[in-house]
């Protein structure tokens, strides 16, 4: 088992005050966004059927889960630098940085993300229990394989990184599959008025989760293992590494459950959903 904190702690790279800041910021925004994107969530479970609150919960039990794993992905960070003499960069102070709060927040909200999408397309109980085991398991593959060659601090682990990160592409390309395709089967079952929107979801899940292993691979350059290990290059590949998962996090939790509430809105507001919370088409629905 590699022991992930002692692997962050080797050698913080020196960064120049803009990319100190544009990190720092990121996080800064992400907890706000998270934060603010929870409470709406749960403030707006009046406003659509009383069958698809569920769905509104889990949504922002996620956003409030990565709100808190975002303050201490922040807090970490303003530890592991300080201000360097002069003022022109900032240097590691020899704490750690401890992204390992991201991989935590993980595998805590992207099984939740799960039950969100099942919670609101209101499947059938049999198909439901089915699709979210299958997700969820998958979701646990993907982490638990990622995670492995994220805490690679050193050029010599390139290879490694590239097999650990090939490894979870596995179980990270078979869940997209999977929600496309059951997104594009549900749609007949879905009242007309939320179609356009479950279209829309499955653009955002595909572009969203896209930016993950772009992120993934440019903290896993050469370059950026190097600079991982202390070495005096550009940290850009860092840099652009907590951007991207960072842009990545705010569209795929607080951007996509707001989507899912606006999903539940119109299907409350349908015709065709009864006040019994189910669509016409679809008689026998399960809570997921």
């Amino acid at each position: 088992m590699l022991d992930a904190l002692s692997l962050l702690a080797v050698g913080m790279p020196d960064l120049s005050v803009v990319q100190y800041t544009v990190v720092d910021n990121i996080f800064s925004m992400t907890v706000a966004t998270m934060a603010a994107t929870a409470l709406f969530l749960f403030l707006s479970r009046s406003s659509v059927n009383e069958a698809l609150r569920p769905a509104l919960v889990v949504s922002g039990l996620v956003c409030t889960i990565a709100a808190y794993h975002y303050f201490m992905i922040r807090h970490s960070w303003n530890d592991a630098y300080m201000l360097a003499e002069g003022g022109q960069s900032y240097v590691g102070t020899g704490a750690a940085f401890n992204d390992f709060y991201r991989y935590a927040d993980w595998i805590l909200t992207v099984p939740l993300l799960m039950v969100e999408l099942i919670a609101v397309l209101r499947l059938e109980a049999s198909k439901a229990r089915s699709l979210l085991t299958r997700l969820v398991i998958a979701a646990a593959l993907m982490i638990a394989l990622g995670y492995p060659g994220e805490v690679i601090s050193s050029p010599e682990g390139w290879l490694t990184r590239v097999i650990w990160g090939s490894l979870s592409s596995i179980p990270f390309f078979y869940i997209l599959f999977v929600l496309w395709t059951e997104l594009t089967l549900s749609l007949d079952t879905q009242p007309v008025a939320a179609r356009k929107l479950i279209e829309i979801a499955r653009l955002v899940l595909l572009i969203t989760w896209a930016v993950y292993p772009i992120a993934y691979a440019m903290g896993g350059t050469m370059t950026a293992l190097e600079a991982k290990a202390g070495g005096a290059v550009d940290a850009s590949g860092i840099i652009g590494l907590n951007v991207g998962y960072a842009i990545a996090d705010m569209t795929a939790k607080a951007g996509f459950g707001l989507l899912i509430y606006a999903i539940a809105r119109a299907k409350s507001s349908s015709v065709e959903y009864s006040t019994t919370g189910q669509s016409a088409q679809s008689p026998n629905v399960a809570m997921a």
